[in-house]
């Protein structure tokens, strides 16, 4: 079998043969505007991107996965979690203009950036990090722009063919920065004399963002003006010479705005675009998120959900076209423990699988040696009853002793399953156990079904967690009640809930004077 990466990998050999042959090292590139707070989305391009350069590094093939912090944007809406009166006067001013919300950070994209740029490092994936100001400001955009400008018309063509916008006649293909107000939304060029860009910063060009009025003059390079996001995406494959770069399914469907930027490409720029890497949405609860709209969860908040190696496998283990959807208030993360306890089996046990590649590639090449791993949702249980010893219980279920690793491993799954059944776990993970006896009513063999559990319990000092669920089943086939109707039971008169962890091994954990009045309580 072969691992999605490799394969996205085994085409981009095919198609790129050429310039891997003569161009060193290849550039693998993604991006993320800097308009408010980054949701978790983002990581999906990010994680795609760095296994993928990853994989070429690792056959040899010379490649630099480079991320762009787009700072150059104007704001076009504010986060619903800053105030509105403080920022509206920001509105079509460019992100790196803007102050930072607390003044910790040099402006307001740097402020939202370092976050997730450290979310990133964090999570394992390498990158060089640049900022579009500074590529525009260099110099680097320059003859991009003075392309676009000179080739209008057959931009404005290109648009209507390949997608079926019109633009109009005297439409210019570049924003310039007013010189009166500063911002760079509201101006339409007029013209170009070969230097210069003769603008209006008009009080109506966009609906979010009020203009001045001012007409003027000013160069368009240097960092004086931006291009359209379509002609820019082409502009960037051009001027930065990127080989490889995906983007999200809405902008690589037929018409959409990668076929355009792909036409602006070959067309006015003569290049070939770079390899195409198309992938499914990362979905919270189902919804798509948007940074400016603050819905949705950020990435530095999942990420501070799952360590390193829980996060990273929950970012790998779907194919580019596959969905991913984190819903932390479900099972995902009890899912994602045990998928990646699953790999780690398959690993260690030499399976010869994707799988085993995953794995690697989750640990960086760098796999931990075989241990014990503690089910997370067994773990998420036992932290919520104080008087269970959590290694003695583990080291019953490993039926040896836990080694210094194997601890260590339990005190970390300790820790995140505590904040996750703080914030997040729905009720059927969490389990209070009531200190008296809930008003519940049994039936007669429901009570008959309790005393013979009773006997048992009364008659062994201990027992294990399959001794237990030995005799329930034992209990249930000879008095013939229903299953449903004898494990209510147990759950009702224990947690007053109509169901819970599996019930052997549930009642093999609690205190056995406590469980013995509790029966006695529940069957008098």
């Amino acid at each position: 079998m072969v691992f999605w990466a490799d394969k996205i990998v085994n085409e981009i050999e095919k198609k790129l043969s050429k310039t891997i042959m003569q161009k060193a090292p290849l550039l693998v590139r993604d991006e993320k505007t800097l308009s408010g707070r980054v949701h978790i989305g983002s990581m999906r391009g990010v994680a795609i991107h760095g296994i993928v350069n990853d994989v070429l590094n690792e056959r040899g093939i010379s490649s630099e996965f480079q991320y762009e912090l787009n700072d150059f944007d104007a704001m076009d809406d504010i986060p619903s979690y800053l105030d509105k009166n403080e920022y509206e006067k920001y509105l079509g001013v460019q992100l790196y203009k803007i102050p930072s919300p607390d003044g910790s950070a040099e402006n307001f994209a740097e402020y939202f950036g370092r976050e997730f740029v450290q979310v990133i490092k964090d999570a394992g994936f390498d990158a060089r990090f640049y900022r579009l100001s500074e590529v525009y400001k260099s110099g680097k955009m320059d003859e991009a722009i003075e392309k676009a400008i000179l080739n209008k018309d057959k931009i404005r063509e290109i648009y209507k063919r390949v997608s079926g916008s019109e633009k109009p006649e005297d439409w210019l293909p570049v924003q310039v920065v007013c010189q009166n107000c500063g911002k760079i939304s509201t101006t339409k060029a007029i013209s170009f004399d070969g230097k210069e860009v003769t603008y209006v910063c008009k009080e109506d060009q966009v609906k979010w963002a009020k203009g001045c009025g001012h007409k003027g003059k000013t160069s368009p390079f240097k960092g004086g003006a931006s291009l359209p996001w379509k002609v820019e995406w082409a502009a960037k494959f051009y001027a930065l010479g990127v080989d490889v770069e995906g983007a999200g399914k809405d902008h690589s469907t037929k018409g959409g705005a990668r076929d355009v930027a792909n036409a602006i490409a070959k067309e006015v720029y003569g290049i070939k675009p770079p390899f195409d890497i198309p992938y499914e949405f990362f979905l919270v609860g189902g919804a798509k998120m948007s940074s400016s709209k603050g819905r949705g969860s950020s990435a530095k908040e999942i990420s501070e959900m799952l360590p390193k190696e829980i996060f990273r496998t929950l970012l790998l283990a779907k194919r580019p076209m596959q969905t991913i959807d984190f819903n932390p208030e479900g099972d995902t993360i009890p899912n994602l423990f045990d998928l990646h306890d699953s790999l780690a089996e398959d690993y260690w046990s030499s399976v010869e699988s994707d799988t085993v590649i995953l794995f690697g590639l989750i640990y960086k090449n760098n796999p931990p040696e075989k241990m014990f791993l503690p089910r997370f949702s067994t773990v998420a249980y036992l932290v919520q009853m104080p008087h269970v010893s959590l290694v003695e219980e583990f080291e019953k279920i490993k039926e040896d002793k836990l080694t210094e690793a194997e601890k260590y491993e339990l005190q970390k799954r300790v820790k995140y399953a505590q904040s996750w059944l703080e914030k997040y776990a729905p009720e059927k993970y969490i389990f209070k156990i009531r200190q008296n006896l809930p008003n519940i009513s049994l039936t007669d063999i429901q009570k008959s079904a309790l005393g013979e559990l009773l006997k048992f319990i009364e008659n062994n000092k201990s027992y294990t967690g399959e001794q237990m669920h030995a005799k329930l089943h034992e209990i249930k086939k000879e008095s013939g009640i229903d299953p449903r109707e004898f494990f209510s039971a147990i759950y009702r008169i224990i947690l007053d809930k109509d169901s819970g962890p599996k019930a052997g091994w549930f009642l093999s954990v609690l205190d056995r004077d406590f469980l013995i009045n509790r029966l006695k309580e529940a069957i008098k």
